[in-house]
């Protein structure tokens, strides 16, 4: 019924001819929506969000402390369900609100109001778009997760990522998505959420570690990986949902879409070949852990850029991503000390950084890429992609250090030294007898 009065509203305003012109925009709300690439972007989003989050959360619990599998799991699912309010009240409208100066939305989406029947740019439905966003938003929050795993408390952990989504990852957004100044003054590209999900996440993870400190006792290997093979089957359901971010950003069934998906899938499966024999190399050994690290490091690192080069190019982007975050995993942890407890900057955010580089490169049309914008070459745009992820790296961290001292204010960050060594599903989460 809707896409017919769209059908119908578009010819009679149109029969007005010159007596009543409309501006483009409001032509544009009453078209009649794709149901093809409707379609595909609502089961996107629906495998994205099924696929993605309960694997984060086995991910996490598997490779985490066996004594906070359950707080882990508790903390990603009230999140995602804080992140999704946010992002109906007030997160859409700052990352997607018709552009005013570059750097923020307005207030016309504020609660959803004003969806028009096609999103500007799409031949989609406004409302299918806002599910769509949302999941990238939903995501990057429960990514931070990793990084505090054991230690940071269950109110302050939900209040603050509540709170980034919307300071943090919404302004990223509209800066790269929205027609904010990064991409409309700079060029810079990126196709799949490296920049407005894996380094926000990231580079937040570790401003939080560092502000949290270390964990009162760290876990022995064998207890800090005590569930390999479920953080393992966790890590290839992300490597499923992220799939479906890939292809759904497209924001079309298109070649487009199969192409973005291709590429994701073989920088997976190559970062994930060359951690395990990098690790088989340095130990004598291949792990569950390792091979999880290794896909997720790659789909990180492709992220940017698997809708703009070619799944050829994606080779590249896989061996990059394994070298280069391992050695960040190593540096991290070994020799900085940081207690990034599960390396989600290591992982995501320097993947990502990796991925929003080589973009750059492999955008050339001699590579295999799509070609570079008028006016930009491989020099320009490789410029282009490191200042528009030095300045998203840059807000994410003095941003994140604000929300989570102010959160901090109400609800302390750190669960006491006692709950901390007894383990937060019993000390906080234990279930009532009977």
């Amino acid at each position: 019924m809707r896409r017919c009065l769209g059908i119908t509203a578009l010819f009679g305003f149109a029969s007005l001819g010159a007596a009543a012109p409309l501006h483009a925009q409001e032509l544009v709300q009453f078209a009649a929506n794709d149901g093809g690439d409707t379609a595909w972007i609502m089961a996107a989003s629906a495998i994205a969000l099924l696929a993605a989050l309960p694997g984060l959360a086995l991910h996490y619990a598997g490779r985490g402390p066996v004594r906070t599998a359950t707080s882990v799991a508790i903390q990603v699912g009230a999140i995602a369900a804080a992140v999704s309010l946010g992002w109906i009240v007030l997160g859409y409208t700052l990352a997607f609100g018709p552009v005013t100066v570059g750097w923020l939305g307005n207030h016309a989406h504020l609660m959803l109001a004003n969806l028009g029947n096609v999103r500007v740019g799409t031949l989609l439905p406004e409302s299918a778009f806002v599910l769509f966003q949302m999941i990238f938003a939903i995501i990057a929050a429960c990514l931070m997760t990793g990084s505090w795993i054991g230690r940071a408390r269950f109110g302050w952990a939900v209040g603050f990522a509540a709170l980034w989504a919307v300071v943090v990852h919404a302004p990223v957004t509209h800066w790269l998505w929205g027609g904010g100044w990064i991409a409309r003054t700079l060029g810079v590209l990126d196709f799949a959420g490296g920049l407005t999900m894996h380094v926000t996440a990231g580079v937040s993870a570790l401003v939080v570690a560092l502000l949290l400190g270390r964990r009162a006792a760290v876990p022995s290997g064998g207890e800090a990986e005590s569930r390999p093979a479920l953080g393992l089957i966790g890590a290839a359901m992300m490597w499923i949902g992220w799939l479906a971010l890939s292809g759904g950003s497209a924001l079309a069934a298109t070649d487009d879409a199969s192409t973005a998906i291709l590429s994701a899938h073989v920088a997976a499966c190559t970062s994930a070949l060359c951690w395990l024999a990098l690790e088989r190399f340095a130990t004598g050994r291949t792990t569950a852990g390792g091979l999880a690290l290794g896909l997720l490091a790659g789909l990180a690192a492709i992220a940017p850029a698997s809708g703009f080069v070619s799944p050829g190019a994606s080779v590249i982007f896989g061996v990059a991503a394994a070298i280069v975050c391992r050695g960040a995993l190593s540096l991290v942890s070994d020799k900085l000390g940081v207690d990034d407890t599960l390396g989600v900057f290591a992982i995501h955010g320097v993947g990502a950084m990796v991925g929003a580089i080589l973009l750059g490169v492999f955008l050339s049309e001699t590579l295999g890429g799509v070609g570079y914008a008028e006016g930009m070459t491989m020099g320009s745009q490789v410029i282009a992609q490191l200042i528009g992820t030095a300045a998203v790296a840059l807000w994410s961290a003095i941003a994140t250090a604000i929300i989570a001292l102010m959160i901090s204010l109400i609800v302390p960050m750190r669960v006491s030294e006692d709950e901390e060594r007894a383990g937060l599903d019993t000390a906080c989460h234990r279930e009532p007898a009977g």
